[in-house]
């Protein structure tokens, strides 16, 4: 009997979750294109501000160690 109910579950949260994704809007393929090069852009330039904090530090670190 439980497993009929939890079958009965799964059936009806799939069903809802089909139900809500064709709600969505989906984005054309122009805006998908221009959100990933966002976020390529933007994550390079956090590597980068992190990679030269990083440089700096262990410059000061080394600089620091050999006194």
């Amino acid at each position: 009997m439980l497993q009929f109910q939890l079958v009965n579950a799964l059936i009806r949260y799939l069903k809802e979750v089909r139900l809500e994704l064709t709600k969505v809007t989906w984005p054309d393929k122009q805006e998908v294109i221009k959100l990933t090069l966002t976020v390529i852009i933007f994550s390079a330039i956090v590597a980068l501000f992190v990679g030269g904090l990083d440089l700096v530090f262990t410059k000061l670190l080394e600089s620091l160690i050999s006194l």
